[in-house]
Protein backbone atom coordinates (compact mmCIF):
# COMPACT_ATOMS: atom_id res chain seq x y z
CA UNK A 1 0.00 0.00 0.00
CA UNK A 2 0.98 3.68 -0.23
CA UNK A 3 1.34 5.57 3.01
CA UNK A 4 2.53 9.02 4.08
CA UNK A 5 4.88 9.46 7.04
CA UNK A 6 5.21 12.78 8.83
CA UNK A 7 8.16 12.93 11.22
CA UNK A 8 11.45 11.27 10.33
CA UNK A 9 13.18 11.10 13.69
CA UNK A 10 14.75 8.00 15.23
CA UNK A 11 11.58 5.93 14.95
CA UNK A 12 9.78 7.52 12.02
CA UNK A 13 12.76 7.14 9.69
CA UNK A 14 13.28 3.49 10.57
CA UNK A 15 9.56 2.79 10.14
CA UNK A 16 9.72 4.20 6.62
CA UNK A 17 12.70 1.98 5.88
CA UNK A 18 10.89 -1.11 7.20
CA UNK A 19 7.78 -0.31 5.15
CA UNK A 20 9.87 0.17 2.01
CA UNK A 21 11.69 -3.08 2.68
CA UNK A 22 8.30 -4.78 2.98
CA UNK A 23 7.23 -3.63 -0.48
CA UNK A 24 5.10 -0.60 0.44
CA UNK A 25 5.36 2.85 -1.12
CA UNK A 26 6.09 5.75 1.24
CA UNK A 27 5.78 9.49 0.89
CA UNK A 28 8.00 11.09 3.53
CA UNK A 29 7.91 14.57 5.05
CA UNK A 30 9.85 16.29 7.81
CA UNK A 31 10.57 19.99 8.40
CA UNK A 32 14.28 19.10 8.10
CA UNK A 33 15.17 18.74 4.39
CA UNK A 34 18.17 16.55 5.21
CA UNK A 35 15.89 13.99 6.90
CA UNK A 36 13.64 13.84 3.84
CA UNK A 37 16.67 13.51 1.56
CA UNK A 38 17.95 10.60 3.62
CA UNK A 39 14.66 8.74 3.22
CA UNK A 40 14.59 9.53 -0.48
CA UNK A 41 17.92 7.70 -0.78
CA UNK A 42 16.21 4.57 0.57
CA UNK A 43 13.42 4.81 -2.01
CA UNK A 44 10.77 6.99 -0.33
CA UNK A 45 9.09 9.72 -2.36
CA UNK A 46 10.09 13.07 -0.92
CA UNK A 47 7.49 15.68 0.02
CA UNK A 48 8.58 19.25 0.62
CA UNK A 49 5.37 20.23 2.42
CA UNK A 50 2.26 18.71 3.95
CA UNK A 51 0.30 19.87 0.91
CA UNK A 52 2.63 17.95 -1.38
CA UNK A 53 2.49 14.86 0.82
CA UNK A 54 -1.32 14.79 0.65
CA UNK A 55 -1.29 15.43 -3.10
CA UNK A 56 1.05 12.46 -3.66
CA UNK A 57 -1.26 10.02 -1.85
CA UNK A 58 -4.28 8.45 -3.61
CA UNK A 59 -7.58 8.51 -1.67
CA UNK A 60 -8.48 7.04 0.70
CA UNK A 61 -5.21 8.37 2.07
CA UNK A 62 -3.26 6.91 4.99
CA UNK A 63 -1.16 9.50 6.80
CA UNK A 64 0.98 8.43 9.77
CA UNK A 65 2.13 11.12 12.20
CA UNK A 66 5.29 10.28 14.15
CA UNK A 67 6.05 13.46 16.08
CA UNK A 68 6.29 14.45 19.79
CA UNK A 69 2.91 14.44 21.56
CA UNK A 70 3.15 18.19 22.22
CA UNK A 71 2.89 19.08 18.51
CA UNK A 72 0.40 16.47 17.25
CA UNK A 73 -2.53 18.89 17.46
CA UNK A 74 -0.62 21.52 15.47
CA UNK A 75 0.18 19.00 12.73
CA UNK A 76 -3.44 17.81 12.60
CA UNK A 77 -4.63 21.41 12.36
CA UNK A 78 -2.50 21.86 9.21
CA UNK A 79 -3.56 18.52 7.73
CA UNK A 80 -7.28 18.63 8.38
CA UNK A 81 -8.24 21.06 5.57
CA UNK A 82 -6.08 19.08 3.14
CA UNK A 83 -7.69 15.69 3.77
CA UNK A 84 -10.99 14.39 2.41
CA UNK A 85 -13.70 12.11 3.82
CA UNK A 86 -12.53 8.51 4.09
CA UNK A 87 -8.88 9.37 4.72
CA UNK A 88 -7.18 7.81 7.75
CA UNK A 89 -4.93 9.75 10.12
CA UNK A 90 -2.68 7.72 12.43
CA UNK A 91 -0.89 9.04 15.52
CA UNK A 92 1.93 6.61 16.32
CA UNK A 93 3.58 8.69 19.04
CA UNK A 94 2.95 8.69 22.78
CA UNK A 95 -0.12 10.89 23.03
CA UNK A 96 -2.41 10.87 26.04
CA UNK A 97 -5.42 8.69 25.26
CA UNK A 98 -7.73 11.49 26.43
CA UNK A 99 -6.46 13.51 23.45
CA UNK A 100 -7.16 10.59 21.10
CA UNK A 101 -10.82 10.50 22.11
CA UNK A 102 -11.13 14.25 21.53
CA UNK A 103 -9.29 14.20 18.21
CA UNK A 104 -11.31 11.28 16.87
CA UNK A 105 -14.55 13.16 17.60
CA UNK A 106 -13.28 16.36 15.97
CA UNK A 107 -12.05 14.55 12.84
CA UNK A 108 -15.19 12.44 12.54
CA UNK A 109 -17.17 15.59 11.82
CA UNK A 110 -15.05 16.03 8.67
CA UNK A 111 -15.38 12.36 7.70
CA UNK A 112 -11.72 11.67 8.54
CA UNK A 113 -10.95 8.45 10.39
CA UNK A 114 -8.42 8.40 13.21
CA UNK A 115 -6.27 5.64 14.69
CA UNK A 116 -4.09 5.84 17.78
CA UNK A 117 -1.22 3.37 17.51
CA UNK A 118 1.04 2.90 20.50
CA UNK A 119 4.39 1.93 18.99
CA UNK A 120 7.10 0.09 20.92
CA UNK A 121 10.42 -1.02 19.55
CA UNK A 122 12.67 2.02 19.69
CA UNK A 123 15.83 2.14 17.62
CA UNK A 124 15.81 -1.67 17.28
CA UNK A 125 12.46 -1.67 15.48
CA UNK A 126 13.80 -1.52 11.94
CA UNK A 127 15.38 -4.96 12.24
CA UNK A 128 13.21 -6.57 14.91
CA UNK A 129 9.86 -4.95 14.22
CA UNK A 130 7.51 -2.80 16.27
CA UNK A 131 4.90 -3.93 18.77
CA UNK A 132 1.76 -2.04 17.73
CA UNK A 133 -1.17 -1.33 20.07
CA UNK A 134 -4.08 0.04 18.02
CA UNK A 135 -7.21 1.98 18.91
CA UNK A 136 -9.98 3.17 16.62
CA UNK A 137 -12.51 2.11 14.01
CA UNK A 138 -12.24 -1.49 12.76
CA UNK A 139 -12.67 -0.52 9.10
CA UNK A 140 -9.80 1.96 9.33
CA UNK A 141 -7.66 -0.73 10.95
CA UNK A 142 -8.52 -3.13 8.09
CA UNK A 143 -7.43 -0.52 5.55
CA UNK A 144 -4.08 -0.06 7.31
CA UNK A 145 -3.51 -3.71 8.23
CA UNK A 146 -1.02 -4.52 5.44
CA UNK A 147 1.27 -1.73 6.69
CA UNK A 148 0.68 -2.56 10.35
CA UNK A 149 1.57 -6.19 9.71
CA UNK A 150 4.77 -5.21 7.92
CA UNK A 151 5.86 -2.94 10.75
CA UNK A 152 5.18 -5.61 13.38
CA UNK A 153 7.80 -8.25 14.30
CA UNK A 154 5.96 -10.99 12.38
CA UNK A 155 6.27 -9.01 9.15
CA UNK A 156 3.08 -10.52 7.70
CA UNK A 157 -0.67 -10.74 8.17
CA UNK A 158 -2.25 -13.78 9.85
CA UNK A 159 -3.05 -16.68 7.56
CA UNK A 160 -6.66 -16.67 6.36
CA UNK A 161 -8.84 -19.37 7.93
CA UNK A 162 -9.52 -22.46 5.86
CA UNK A 163 -12.14 -21.81 3.19
CA UNK A 164 -11.74 -18.03 3.29
CA UNK A 165 -11.28 -16.08 0.07
CA UNK A 166 -7.97 -14.54 -0.85
CA UNK A 167 -9.24 -11.00 -0.24
CA UNK A 168 -7.23 -8.85 2.11
CA UNK A 169 -7.57 -5.63 4.06
CA UNK A 170 -10.92 -3.88 4.18
CA UNK A 171 -12.37 -6.32 1.62
CA UNK A 172 -12.11 -9.28 3.99
CA UNK A 173 -12.37 -7.42 7.28
CA UNK A 174 -9.56 -7.14 9.78
CA UNK A 175 -8.11 -9.94 11.86
CA UNK A 176 -6.16 -7.43 13.91
CA UNK A 177 -8.35 -7.87 16.99
CA UNK A 178 -7.50 -11.55 17.35
CA UNK A 179 -4.84 -13.68 18.98
CA UNK A 180 -3.32 -14.53 15.59
CA UNK A 181 -2.40 -10.90 14.95
CA UNK A 182 -1.23 -10.45 18.54
CA UNK A 183 1.17 -13.36 18.09
CA UNK A 184 2.67 -11.47 15.15
CA UNK A 185 3.09 -8.27 17.14
CA UNK A 186 0.08 -6.06 16.44
CA UNK A 187 -3.39 -5.86 18.01
CA UNK A 188 -6.55 -3.80 17.59
CA UNK A 189 -7.10 -3.21 21.30
CA UNK A 190 -10.45 -1.39 21.13
CA UNK A 191 -12.12 1.94 20.27
CA UNK A 192 -10.45 5.34 20.07
CA UNK A 193 -7.83 5.81 22.78
CA UNK A 194 -7.47 2.10 23.57
CA UNK A 195 -4.18 1.81 21.69
CA UNK A 196 -2.50 4.62 23.56
CA UNK A 197 -4.08 3.50 26.85
CA UNK A 198 -2.45 0.08 26.47
CA UNK A 199 0.85 1.70 25.42
CA UNK A 200 0.63 4.04 28.41
CA UNK A 201 0.40 1.11 30.82
CA UNK A 202 3.12 -0.69 28.84
CA UNK A 203 5.44 2.24 29.50
CA UNK A 204 4.42 2.40 33.16
CA UNK A 205 5.42 -1.26 33.49
CA UNK A 206 8.67 -0.41 31.70
CA UNK A 207 9.42 2.18 34.41
CA UNK A 208 8.95 -0.47 37.10
CA UNK A 209 11.09 -3.07 35.34
CA UNK A 210 13.89 -0.59 34.72
CA UNK A 211 13.81 0.52 38.35
CA UNK A 212 14.00 -3.09 39.57
CA UNK A 213 17.09 -3.80 37.47
CA UNK A 214 18.69 -0.52 38.53
CA UNK A 215 18.07 -1.06 42.25
CA UNK A 216 19.22 -4.67 42.19
CA UNK A 217 22.43 -3.82 40.36
CA UNK A 218 23.03 -0.98 42.80
CA UNK A 219 22.91 -3.48 45.68
CA UNK A 220 25.48 -5.61 43.86
CA UNK A 221 27.63 -2.54 43.18
CA UNK A 222 27.82 -1.86 46.93
CA UNK A 223 28.51 -5.46 47.96
CA UNK A 224 32.09 -4.41 48.76
CA UNK A 225 31.03 -2.08 51.57
CA UNK A 226 32.89 -4.20 54.13
CA UNK A 227 36.16 -3.64 52.29
CA UNK A 228 35.95 0.14 52.58
CA UNK A 229 37.04 2.15 55.60
CA UNK A 230 33.88 3.44 57.24
CA UNK A 231 33.57 6.67 59.16
CA UNK A 232 33.44 6.28 62.92
CA UNK A 233 31.25 9.06 64.23
CA UNK A 234 27.86 9.66 65.82
CA UNK A 235 26.31 10.62 62.48
CA UNK A 236 27.05 7.41 60.58
CA UNK A 237 25.39 4.09 61.27
CA UNK A 238 28.17 1.47 61.32
CA UNK A 239 28.16 -1.62 59.13
CA UNK A 240 27.20 -4.36 61.58
CA UNK A 241 29.07 -7.20 59.85
CA UNK A 242 31.68 -6.00 57.37
CA UNK A 243 32.72 -9.59 56.63
CA UNK A 244 29.34 -10.19 54.97
CA UNK A 245 30.00 -7.47 52.36
CA UNK A 246 33.39 -8.17 50.86
CA UNK A 247 32.50 -8.96 47.26
CA UNK A 248 33.93 -7.04 44.32
CA UNK A 249 31.51 -8.18 41.65
CA UNK A 250 31.82 -7.91 37.89
CA UNK A 251 28.46 -6.41 36.98
CA UNK A 252 29.08 -6.67 33.25
CA UNK A 253 29.68 -10.41 33.59
CA UNK A 254 26.72 -10.89 35.93
CA UNK A 255 24.26 -9.14 33.62
CA UNK A 256 25.61 -11.18 30.72
CA UNK A 257 25.14 -14.32 32.81
CA UNK A 258 21.53 -13.43 33.58
CA UNK A 259 20.79 -13.15 29.85
CA UNK A 260 21.28 -16.92 29.48
CA UNK A 261 18.64 -19.12 31.08
CA UNK A 262 17.66 -16.70 33.85
CA UNK A 263 13.99 -16.06 34.61
CA UNK A 264 14.70 -12.30 34.63
CA UNK A 265 16.16 -12.27 31.11
CA UNK A 266 14.62 -9.56 28.91
CA UNK A 267 15.40 -7.02 26.23
CA UNK A 268 15.95 -4.41 28.93
CA UNK A 269 18.54 -6.70 30.51
CA UNK A 270 20.18 -7.16 27.10
CA UNK A 271 20.56 -3.39 26.79
CA UNK A 272 21.91 -3.11 30.35
CA UNK A 273 24.47 -5.85 29.77
CA UNK A 274 25.62 -4.18 26.56
CA UNK A 275 26.03 -0.82 28.32
CA UNK A 276 28.04 -2.37 31.18
CA UNK A 277 30.21 -4.27 28.70
CA UNK A 278 31.14 -0.94 27.11
CA UNK A 279 31.74 0.82 30.44
CA UNK A 280 31.44 -1.03 33.72
CA UNK A 281 31.08 2.18 35.74
CA UNK A 282 28.65 3.90 33.32
CA UNK A 283 30.82 6.99 33.65
CA UNK A 284 29.25 8.56 30.60
CA UNK A 285 25.88 8.97 32.33
CA UNK A 286 24.84 11.57 34.89
CA UNK A 287 21.91 9.57 36.26
CA UNK A 288 19.23 12.17 35.56
CA UNK A 289 16.34 10.06 34.27
CA UNK A 290 13.61 11.72 32.20
CA UNK A 291 9.95 10.74 32.09
CA UNK A 292 8.02 11.52 28.92
CA UNK A 293 4.54 11.36 30.45
CA UNK A 294 3.27 7.80 30.12
CA UNK A 295 4.36 6.75 33.63
CA UNK A 296 2.55 9.74 35.12
CA UNK A 297 -0.61 9.00 33.15
CA UNK A 298 -0.50 5.35 34.23
CA UNK A 299 -0.33 6.34 37.89
CA UNK A 300 -3.12 8.88 37.37
CA UNK A 301 -5.31 6.19 35.77
CA UNK A 302 -4.58 3.87 38.69
CA UNK A 303 -5.62 6.57 41.16
CA UNK A 304 -8.81 7.41 39.24
CA UNK A 305 -9.86 3.76 39.04
CA UNK A 306 -8.79 2.94 42.59
CA UNK A 307 -6.22 0.36 41.47
CA UNK A 308 -3.11 0.04 43.67
CA UNK A 309 0.12 0.49 41.73
CA UNK A 310 2.86 1.02 44.34
CA UNK A 311 5.73 -0.30 42.21
CA UNK A 312 4.90 1.88 39.21
CA UNK A 313 4.38 4.91 41.47
CA UNK A 314 7.70 4.39 43.24
CA UNK A 315 9.50 4.04 39.91
CA UNK A 316 8.01 7.31 38.70
CA UNK A 317 8.96 9.17 41.89
CA UNK A 318 12.47 7.74 41.63
CA UNK A 319 12.82 9.45 38.26
CA UNK A 320 11.72 12.75 39.78
CA UNK A 321 14.33 12.33 42.52
CA UNK A 322 17.08 11.56 39.99
CA UNK A 323 16.60 15.02 38.50
CA UNK A 324 17.12 16.83 41.81
CA UNK A 325 13.43 17.29 42.59
CA UNK A 326 14.02 15.95 46.11
CA UNK A 327 16.90 18.31 46.91
CA UNK A 328 14.85 20.83 48.85
CA UNK A 329 13.06 18.10 50.82
CA UNK A 330 16.44 16.67 51.80
CA UNK A 331 17.61 20.11 52.90
CA UNK A 332 14.50 20.35 55.10
CA UNK A 333 15.44 17.01 56.69
CA UNK A 334 18.97 18.24 57.39
CA UNK A 335 17.63 21.48 58.87
CA UNK A 336 15.31 19.58 61.22
CA UNK A 337 18.10 17.23 62.37
CA UNK A 338 20.34 20.21 63.09
CA UNK A 339 17.55 21.92 64.97
CA UNK A 340 16.49 19.09 67.27
CA UNK A 341 19.81 17.28 67.78
CA UNK A 342 22.58 19.54 66.60
CA UNK A 343 23.41 17.06 63.86
CA UNK A 344 25.79 18.62 61.36
CA UNK A 345 25.19 17.57 57.75
CA UNK A 346 27.89 15.21 56.48
CA UNK A 347 29.80 16.07 53.32
CA UNK A 348 29.51 13.55 50.52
Amino acid sequence: MRIGMIGLGRMGANMVRRLLQGGHECVAYDPRPEAVQAMSAFGAQAARSLEELVRLLPPPRAVWIMVPAAIVDAVIAELRPLLTPGDVLIDGGNSNYHDDIRRAGELEAAGIRYLDVGTSGGVLGFEQGYCLMIGGDAQAVALLEPALATLAPGGRMPSAPAGASGATGAARGSAAAGAAAASLGYLHCGPHGAGHFVKMVHNGIEYGLMAAYAEGLNVLAHADAGLRVAAADAETAPLANPRFFQYRLDLAAITELWRHGSIIASRLLDLTAAALARDGTLAGFGGRVADSGEGRWTVEAAIETGVPAPVLSAALYSRFESRGQADFANKVLSAMRLGFGGHVEQSS
